[in-house]
Parts: C-alpha cells; structure tokens; sequence
C-alpha cells in the first residue's frame, strides 16, 4: 500500500507523471478514466504564481473526480515557493509536490527543477520552509544527481526525509542526461531498500509496458510506479499494467472504435477546458498519437491536425472509424 499522509492506495500504485503541456485536466480525465492511481497537475512557476500569472494560476484548478491530485510547484527561491505554497493549498490538493527534477536548460540554468541538485543545502531548506508551511502532505520529485559525478541520490533522499518530506519520486536519470539512454533503476532501489529509509519511494523512467513495470516492481520493491511519456496517445497502459499484475496476462489493445472514442472524449474536455481555438490546437498532439500505425493515415491526419473547425474535426473522426473499421 502506498501511505502519503492521508492518502492511501493499495498494492502496485500507478502514478501519472507532471508534464509541462501535456498534464493538463483534459488529460488527466482521460487517464483517471484507463486507472490512474495518483496525478499531478503541470508543474507551475513560483514566480508566476505569486504574481498572478494567468498561465499558472490557472494551472491550480483541480476537480474532486481527479483525487487524489498533487499540485506541483517548481522555483529557485525559498521565499517565492513558500508564498506559492500557500495559494496553492487553497487550491485544496491532496498533497504539495516540489519539483527537484525537470531538466529543461531554462530551469535548471536558474537553479529551479534539477538545477537544484547543484545546490543540496538550498534544496534541504527550501524544502524545512514548505513543510512548515503547510499542513497537507509534501512530496518531491527528483533524479539521481546533476549529472554522472554526482548520483548522491541517497545522501539527497535521506535529508529530504529528515526535512519533513512524506513520500520521494525518482526519475532514473540525472540532470544533464535529460532524457537519454536508459533510466538507472539501480539507485532507485538502493535508495528504496536503505534501512534509514521510512518514507515510500516511487520509481520513475522508461516504464513502456506491463512486463517492465512488474519487472520492476519485484526487481526494486517500490511503492509504486510513475509513468510519463509513455502515456500520451496511450492512456490506457494504465489499465493494461493493472490488468497484467493481477492477471499475469496481457489485454489487447484497445480496438479503433475505442481510440475514436477516446479521442472525441479527450476533444469534447480540451474544448470545456480551454475553448477555442486553444482547445483544438492542444489536441493535435493527442490526436497524432492516438493514431498513429494506422495505413496510409498520412492525408487525414493532415486534416485532422490543421482544422479548427470542431464540426470539420469530430466529422474527420467519423472517417477514420468508417474507413479501419475491419
């Protein structure tokens, strides 16, 4: 079971992972739906916050069937992401994510995301201040050091504990390897089985499938497993890996007329969300994805990526049933 404060999920927790333009609520509902466990919302700037940004303010609204729901929050400077800390627990999450992890050069450049693992004692005080602050439960995600001379994972997990923190995520690369070559799940499960270890650890990176992550699972004895990239235009590996660790078998795919449906779904929330013509233009990505290997699809996903008709589009996904449906 994994325990972070009040929250409470049984055995082989799948966690979705915060993705800056791809997390969002239309996303979210969708994998909520295919058995995501624990989500996040994008990460959101300090900065921006607490200077009434509308791109991050508007990145706290969460709904009640998302729960439980952390709100990640990302910054170089203690006083701003405490002050962050406090808008966003009126946002009422389960729990306060910081995020010690993005690699993106204008972040971690300015000491925010990974950058901070440059920087150990700030990110040790940085995080004393925000546990202080809050009364919900905090978190971090993290990666295994800065870069390959300095995977000080554990020595980072252990005053992450002692500074309050009730459960770590770890992405299995460092922060200049971005995201290439393989993840490292070694140190994750160093870390995981410490015996000065108490709090739960998640691990993170390059979980594809329902065989990796069992593998993982009994390899490292995680508490649960965080799944990024490999969700989008696949939400539902989320289903397929529950499916799998209860059953030992693997479902099929889900058939076009599923994806079709799926994607009208993902559209009709995007739309709620976001409006026009902002919601059609964040879906193209989604919709790509949700397609791609069908034959000869090359000229209707042209169309269905450059129209910002909704009609025209929702007309478009009508064809692409019509035309596979074998």
């Amino acid at each position: 079971m994994l325990r972070i404060g009040k929250v409470e999920i049984e055995k082989h927790p799948l966690l979705l992972a915060p993705m800056e333009d791809l997390s969002d609520p239309p996303f979210r509902y969708v994998c909520k739906k295919y058995g995501a466990d624990l989500m996040y919302t994008e990460f959101i700037s300090s900065d921006g916050l607490i200077r009434h940004g509308a791109k991050s303010v508007r990145k706290l609204e969460i709904f009640d069937y998302e729960r439980p729901i952390g709100i990640q929050l990302y910054g170089h400077l203690v006083e701003p992401m405490v002050e962050a800390t406090r808008m966003a627990e009126k946002a009422r999450p389960d729990l306060i994510d910081i995020n010690f992890g993005c690699p993106v050069k204008k972040i971690a450049r300015r000491g925010a995301g990974a950058g901070m693992l440059r920087n150990i004692p700030l990110m040790v005080k940085m995080t004393e201040a925000i546990v202080q602050q809050t009364r919900l439960p905090v978190t971090v995600k993290t990666r295994l050091g800065w870069d390959d001379q300095n995977k000080n994972i554990l020595e980072v997990a252990l005053r992450l504990q002692d500074a309050g923190i009730k459960a770590l995520s770890i992405h299995g690369r460092t922060g200049t390897q971005l995201y290439r070559g393989q993840a490292d799940w070694s140190l994750i499960g160093e870390v995981k089985n410490h015996p000065d270890i108490e709090i739960p650890i998640i691990g993170n990176g390059d979980i594809t499938g329902p065989e990796i992550a069992a593998e993982r699972f009994a390899q490292y004895n995680v508490d649960a497993i965080m799944i990024g990239r490999a969700t989008v235009g696949k939400p539902w590996i989320f289903r397929e890996i529950k499916h799998y660790l209860e059953t030992g078998e693997k479902l099929p795919p889900p058939d076009l007329r599923e994806k079709v449906s799926l994607a009208r779904m993902h559209f009709q929330k995007s739309l709620e969300w976001k409006g026009e013509p902002r919601g059609i233009f964040e879906m193209r990505r989604h919709f790509s994805n949700y397609f791609k290997g069908l034959p000869d699809f090359k000229e209707i996903r042209l169309k269905l990526v450059t129209s910002l008709d909704v009609d025209d589009i929702n007309d478009i996904l009508d064809r692409i049933e019509e035309k596979y449906d074998f």
